[in-house]
């Protein structure tokens, strides 16, 4: 049973990798080509993301100077 899990896994994962791979008749792109042209856009973005998370995670950690 186990064999057969893997087969059937095995074959969704190569479906799955050609169906992202395959160029469409429109404009000769793939998925996996918008992605890469996406992709600066993401960064730039999550980029943003952890700025503002830092930023709020050390305002609220910030030491005291009168501690003792």
């Amino acid at each position: 049973m186990g064999l057969l899990k893997w087969a059937v896994l095995g074959a969704a994962a190569a479906y799955g990798i050609q169906h992202i791979t395959k160029k469409r008749v429109e404009d000769g792109k793939s998925i996996i080509d918008d992605w890469n042209e996406q992709a600066p856009e993401w960064i730039e973005k999550a980029k943003q993301y952890t700025e503002d998370a830092v930023n709020k995670v050390s305002n609220r950690v910030e030491p005291q100077e009168n501690y003792q």
